[in-house]
Parts: C-alpha cells; structure tokens; sequence
C-alpha cells in the first residue's frame, strides 16, 4: 500500500488531513502525519483506519529519514525555514516534494539533483502563493491562444473574517501562523507599472494603498507584496508593463496597523529587557520620543499626528496596547509582545467564519482595443476548524500529492504549479469544491 507522510499538524492542516483521508480508500494509501505533539496529529486524525501518528523531531535526522524512506509522496506544512531539511532527504531517497511556502534559494539549489533523481519539489501549491499562480497561469494561457497581448496583471489575496463573524473593528482575525502577520511586509516592496520600477519601504507601506471593490463582497485596501517582479520570470512575461502582486485587508485596517510600524512594534531584532515584567503600556512608551507629561495615549496620538478620539486610536484601544497588564513574555522583542497581545483579541471563536477573498485584474490588447478582465474567488469557512484558510491552503496539497502517487504528474526538478498538468486538475477539483472563480470582461 502506498504511503504519504505529512510532515506538521498545525493550524492549516486540518482541512488537508480530512481531504487526504476521505479520498485514502479509493485510492488506496496510507496517511502518517508526523507532528512533535502526539496529542495533535491524533486529534486531526481522529484515529481513521486509513492513517497513522508518528512523533517527530524534523531535526532528528534518523528518524526523519526513516519516514522519508518508508513513504511514496512528502508533503511538508513545516515552517518555511525547514522545509529544505525535508527536501534534501527527499532528493537523495527519491521522494517528491509538495510544500505550500515560497521558494527558497536553498530549495532552489537542489533542481539539478532533484531532476537527475526524477523527483519532484513543488513550491507555492497552497493559496497564495498557490492557486493564485494556477488561476493566473490559466488566464494568461488562455489569452495566449486568442492572441491577446498581456499588459496589466494586478492580483491581490486576503485572508479575512466573514461579515457573519466579523465582531471588531479591525475585521481581522488570525486563521494562519501569527507571526507572519505581524512581520508582514518587512523590507521593501517591488513592483512595475506603465513600464517604471516602483519601489516602497516599509515604513511607507501600510500607506501606499489601491482600493479595490469585489461585486457583492465589498470594499478592500490592497498594499504591495515584497516581490511582484520575480514573478515576471515564473509567469514567462518578462515584457509585461505593469505586475503588482498583493495583500488585501479591510478598509482601515491598514492606517490604524500603519500606527504599529511607525511606532517600532513590529521590530524582532531587539529583545526588550525584564521584557515579561513590563506592561503593555509600558513597552509603547519605552517606543515613543520623550514628550510632556501626558497620557500614553495622547502622546502616541500627537506623535502619530492624529487626534486623540479619532477611528484608528480606538481601533489601537481595541488591542488592549494600553492597558497595564505585564506582557509575561521573557526575553520578548517588540514583535513578540505584539503578537502575545493580539493572539488573544483576534481569535476565531466558536462558530466563527473566515473569508478567502482573491482577485486577479488583467488587461490586454485584443483586436486593437484594450479589454479588462477581473477574475475574483470567495470562499467561506464551515467554521473556526474548518477555515476557508485550511481549505484553499490544504487543497490544493493534497489534489497533487494524489496525482503523484498515481504517476500523473511527470515533472522532475524544483517547480511552481504553472504548468497545465498541475493546474488543470488542480482548478478543476476545486471548482467541484465550490472554490472557483467569476470573471468579468469589458
């Protein structure tokens, strides 16, 4: 019997543990979910006949290579930085490789060794990066063959709240790994438009902002992601004049965070002394200029240039960044505290629904006249288990971890899901989950 090993049973794997169990008999494989917590992998298993825990320490190299060894398919929800452990055993047992994170440079080293051992490592196969590049890719295929001349692609990615369970005034809730919210953003965006390479720090990012509204969704703030022009290479549209890759949030939600940054609480290199002593109100004001004698608030207000009872100072009240309770995080940068703080005011409560909300906007000439086309997907959580995030990042995992135990995908060296043999079965299993896209042409 065929085996697929998944290495982490975190916050986005429940969907794709289900996914993979409900489809394990009619396939015929097995599903070992390998996890440092026992407790997890089973509770995300629910002892189905078709799977099996292992407790595994990624870095204890016997143990990992005889999981590796012992399976047909590895797919990794490790965080990022770990993924190339995973790939270089993968590489040198013959095993391919599906993963849901950005490719690295230490990943993209192994491509010769990975196709002379005629395994397969696949990046950026969750939701963005993942079905963005498949939806993206399908679009620019099919305006190729009508001889279109591609010349704009925006494309913009939220992980939300539904309106149903949106209960704050930032309409953010995590439903994907904390940290990466809090460090999003850091370093410089990039990014082409009208021909012109645009560049925007990070300290002006969370201001430099498109507004986009989805048909019978509504309105969002889009801000630039690190890197859009890598991805003219990937897409094969080395001479497209505008590409911009992006984040959305809820309108306001980007002033009011904006107020973090400039402030230096998102920072992770600096460790707070008697950091767990102090309380959040405390760490603010060891963040501000000296100033005169005011409240917290009112000098965080002035600093900030706002007035002290305006939207975005609630929003910040709405944290609790004020209130006098020790952080009790020991040894805790800026960063660390912040997310210590915000993972107990933005938890999904029982019940609770999250929102996926993606667009693409492309133009492109056709028959000498300029045509825009909007493709957008929404998709909502079953509840706060069964997110619309554990959904459109687990999915697409799993549809190609099946493929590749029944020899459907012929692929070898280090890739993205651009190509049709992956996309094409990717998209249209998902459109059969009621994940799909509308589009619009004018």
């Amino acid at each position: 019997m065929k085996e697929i090993l998944l290495l982490g049973a975190g916050r986005s794997s429940g969907a794709l543990i289900s996914y993979l169990l409900e489809h394990a008999e009619e396939d015929n494989y097995h599903l070992i979910v390998a996890d440092l917590s026992i407790e997890q992998a089973i509770k995300k298993t629910h002892n189905h006949p078709r799977s099996g825990v292992l407790v595994m320490d990624i870095h204890n190299e016997s143990q990992r290579r005889k999981a590796i060894a012992a399976c047909d398919v590895v797919i990794s929800l490790l965080p990022p930085a770990l993924h190339v452990i995973a790939a270089e055993d993968c590489v040198q047992l013959k095993k391919s490789l599906v993963t849901a994170s950005y490719i690295s440079t230490a990943i993209e080293s192994l491509h010769h060794a990975a196709t002379a051992n005629g395994v397969l490592l696949l990046n950026e196969c969750g939701l963005d990066p993942g079905i963005d590049h498949m939806s993206a890719m399908e679009i620019f295929h099919r305006l190729k063959d009508m001889g279109a001349e591609l010349i704009s692609f925006k494309s913009y990615t939220g992980g939300l709240i539904a309106p149903e369970s949106n209960d704050n005034s930032w309409g953010y809730k995590f439903t994907w790994n904390p940290r990466n919210v809090i460090l999003a953003g850091q370093g410089t965006a990039k990014y082409i438009e009208n021909g012109k390479y645009h560049y925007i720090p990070y300290s002006r990012l969370f201001r430099q902002l498109e507004s986009i509204e989805i048909v019978n969704t509504g309105r969002f703030e889009g801000y630039a992601n690190r890197d859009s022009l890598a991805y003219r290479k990937h897409y094969q549209i080395e001479n497209i004049p505008t590409l911009l890759r992006g984040t959305l949030r809820q309108e306001g939600f980007c002033n009011a965070w904006n107020a973090f940054v400039q402030l230096g609480v998102t920072d992770d290199n600096c460790v707070i002394e008697n950091s767990e002593t102090l309380t959040y109100k405390d760490v603010v004001e060891s963040f501000l200029p000296p100033g005169p004698n005011l409240t917290v608030e009112k000098r965080l207000a002035g600093f900030l240039g706002w007035k002290e009872n305006c939207k975005e100072m609630e929003m910040l009240q709405s944290t609790g960044i004020f209130e006098a309770i020790p952080t009790g995080v020991k040894n805790g940068t800026a960063a660390m505290i912040l997310q210590n703080l915000l993972e107990k005011k933005w938890v999904l409560k029982e019940g609770d629904k999250d929102m996926i909300v993606m667009v693409h906007l492309v133009e492109y000439m056709l028959g000498g006249s300029k045509h825009k086309l909007t493709s957008s997907m929404v998709v909502k959580g079953d509840d706060q288990i069964q997110t619309a995030m554990a959904k459109t990042v687990g999915f697409p995992l799993g549809i190609v971890a099946r493929h590749l135990l029944k020899n459907q995908i012929k692929l070898k060296g280090v890739h993205l899901p651009i190509h049709p043999d992956i996309y094409n079965p990717v998209l249209k299993e998902l459109l059969e989950m009621n994940i799909s896209f509308t589009e619009t042409t004018n």
